[in-house]
């Protein structure tokens, strides 16, 4: 299992520093650390890392019901709550299976705003269960971590080569994106254009409104 320590001793590694013993070490290099790892899910990071890609290891699926305390004055007639530990979005549905993707939708001002009563979402979470659990990480998204820490970094501890620093980020990138994809389940062509416009017909006449 990845720890914090291991992190940061990997990103002092990367800029060619000494390790630290804990991370209560009175030390600067902890200190620069912590800033650039700031609570490890809502910034610094672990949330810039999280937002970069569609990771599996971070997928989270729910079921969202409208919410009846927001009454849209006009459009779409129901409102949904946008999930407090979202970091990007990989899907919006009208059906569980994820077959049907809710093509007809707003988003504005931490909500989404659809003419059904429920809808299904996919995305990357920074909850504690999740993207900001260390242990469901792959070696190869820590290591990005790592390098992301160091760049952070570098400068104002060794004054070392920004450039040398920000390739290794970028290959460290790649090898997570890459490692990421490989577990992805096969994807199949999106639904037809006629078939697609078909269901959002029939969606819509549930719920009386006409359409286009």
């Amino acid at each position: 299992m990845m720890t914090k320590l291991q992190l940061y001793n990997g990103a002092l590694r990367l800029c060619g520093e000494r390790k630290i013993a804990s991370l209560a070490e009175n030390r600067e290099p902890r200190r620069l650390l912590d800033d650039a790892y700031g609570d490890g899910s809502t910034n610094g990071s672990v949330r810039r890392c999280l937002e970069l890609g569609q990771w599996t290891f971070a997928m989270r699926t729910i079921q969202l019901d409208y919410s009846p305390s927001i009454e849209p004055s006009f459009g779409f007639l129901r409102a949904f709550d946008q999930p407090t530990d979202m970091v990007n979005v990989a899907g919006i549905a009208e059906d569980e299976f994820f077959n049907v993707p809710l093509t007809q939708y707003a988003d504005e001002r931490q909500y989404w705003y659809a003419h059904l009563d429920t809808i299904y979402v996919k995305y990357v979470s920074n909850h504690t269960d999740y993207g900001a659990d260390l242990s469901l990480w792959p070696q190869v998204f820590a290591d990005m971590v790592e390098a992301d820490l160091a760049r952070e970094i570098v400068v104002n501890l060794t004054g070392g080569d920004v450039d040398k620093v920000e390739k290794k980020f970028k290959d460290a990138k790649t090898r997570a994106m890459s490692n990421d994809a490989m577990k992805k389940p096969t994807a199949f062509l999106p639904m037809g254009s006629w078939a697609s416009s078909r269901h959002q017909g029939r969606t819509l006449r549930r719920h009386g409104i006409p359409s286009a």
